[in-house]
């Protein structure tokens, strides 16, 4: 059971509260047919709360949906007539292809360009759906959630093993994954990957966009469903009434990557509910960019100047495209969204900048960003602020960085920090001063009554950047 109450809705939803019950609503279906009573009453007193919660929270609609207990169950319906008049509103029980389908959109709206299978792993039901893009094709569902597998193999993991390896055989969407990426979705396989990354010392604790190859994620789910789970290494990071089920949940998904035989494996936080919140947006919305969204809302929200954020994006897109550096498109999206946060850490002291604003973008939530992007775009802002030395940089974002977006970072950090001194971070200048790469030279141009902005700190700043593309620095003004 779960509530999640969002900002509003928007191409990048933000949730303001986010709270679970494990209720337990699929555990004895499969072989009962029925929700136990105990797991009603548990559910039933989580909506009431979370009724109570929305009320507060001044909630103008309530979207509900029911999974696969509720779907299979020969109480399901009754208990949904009564969880209906605890929320005052109307419950979808989705049918295994729309909860798919719903799953695949909220990899759609989460994932940049996604390409492969996605598996959401419930209590109930594993959905399986192939995505590419935009594209949604139809799925399908099989009664392999943690709670109905162990509840069909009477807790026997030997028994659960047959169980899956059958419902796995015959399945063409399962060879059409091959060489792609799985999408991993569910709270337990969530917590499978938080498992993983603790054990392994991953730098990085953002659970949306986690990436491992599918060599490791065979061999980790592999030690996860054979040995006690208790046994594991910092098995105290999951959630105590998940780790009954992560042998299951290894299990299924050490067989999905065994038979489709993907690339890799990337986690995603973003599900059915976010599906469901994208499957509302108007055609033009679904079409823009998660991440330049999300940039968009903050810069707004926190910069001194948003327009010059705005300024920023073709002010750079002349000096690159003049400088001879390769950028491809996903470099250039990159880069627009570094320019749109640029300035969001101006209210922080001085001294903490450079840390507090890349932390807010290491951390922040947003989406359609995968590690490494995260990490370039972090790296932007605090040289944008505290300067183009390496020393106090956080170790976990120069290992999640290639050199090559190291590099890039510092680049157009520099940059910024030319356009900064310049305009006082005030929008409106940037478009009557373009620096470009001309003659061989990095110039600066600053004609008429921007001739006063000269400096030489400004010009300081401007050799700086020079220096990291091997050119010699410039400033024109009209008496030039």
């Amino acid at each position: 059971m779960r509530l999640v109450i969002y900002e509003g809705l928007t191409r990048s939803p933000t949730p303001i509260f986010n709270e679970k019950v494990l209720a337990g609503l699929g555990r004895q279906v499969q072989t009962t047919g029925l929700l136990a009573q105990d797991a009603i009453d548990a559910a039933l007193a989580a909506l009431v709360r979370f009724k109570a919660l929305c009320d507060i929270q001044h909630v103008s609609k309530v979207y509900a949906m029911a999974t696969a207990a509720c779907r299979d169950a020969k109480n399901g319906r009754s208990f949904i007539a009564q969880a209906e008049r605890i929320c005052g509103a109307r419950i979808e029980i989705l049918s295994g292809r729309r909860e798919a389908q719903l799953t695949a959109l909220g990899v759609v709206s989460g994932i940049h360009k996604p390409n492969g299978i996605v598996g959401d792993l419930g209590g109930g039901s594993l959905e399986l759906i192939d995505v590419k893009g935009t594209r949604v094709k139809h799925g399908l569902t099989l009664p392999l959630g943690g709670l109905a597998l162990q509840d069909l193999a009477g807790k026997s993991i030997k028994k659960a093993e047959r169980l899956v390896a059958g419902a796995f055989k015959g399945l063409d969407i399962l060879h059409d994954g091959e060489a792609r990426t799985f999408y991993a979705v569910g709270g337990t396989w969530r917590a499978l990957a938080r498992l993983h990354m603790w054990q392994t010392g991953y730098p990085f604790h953002v659970m949306h966009n986690y990436r491992i190859s599918a060599r490791e994620a065979l061999d980790f789910s592999r030690l996860v469903h054979r040995v006690d789970t208790e046994a594991l290494s910092k098995i105290e990071v999951v959630n105590a009434a998940r780790r009954p089920l992560l042998a299951y949940a290894a299990l299924v998904l050490e067989n999905l990557v065994r038979t489709i035989k993907p690339k890799d494996v990337v986690f995603s936080v973003l599900g059915v509910r976010e599906g469901l919140l994208y499957s509302l947006l108007n055609a033009k919305e679904q079409k823009s960019d998660a991440l330049i969204a999300a940039a968009s809302d903050l810069n707004l929200l926190r910069s001194r100047s948003p327009a010059h954020g705005e300024e920023l994006i073709g002010w750079t897109d002349r000096f690159i495209a003049s400088s001879g550096l390769d950028e491809g498109a996903d470099e250039r999206r990159l880069r627009h969204a570094a320019c749109l946060l640029a300035d969001i850490g101006w209210r922080a002291h001085p001294d903490y900048r450079g840390e507090q604003a890349m932390n807010i973008v290491a951390h922040g939530a947003f989406i359609a960003v995968d590690h490494p992007a995260r990490a370039y775009l972090a790296l932007a802002i605090y040289f944008r602020h505290a300067g183009l030395s390496e020393e106090e940089l956080p170790l976990r974002l120069r290992e999640l960085a290639s050199t090559h977006m190291l590099d890039r970072a510092r680049v157009l950090g520099a940059a910024m920090r030319v356009a900064y001194i310049l305009t006082a971070g005030q929008g409106g200048v940037l478009s009557h001063v373009p620096m470009q790469v001309k003659r061989g030279k990095l110039v600066l141009r600053l004609p008429g009554q921007y001739g006063r902005l000269a400096s030489d700190r400004l010009f300081s700043r401007l050799r700086q950047l020079a220096r990291l593309v091997g050119r010699e620095a410039v400033i024109e003004t009209a008496d030039d």
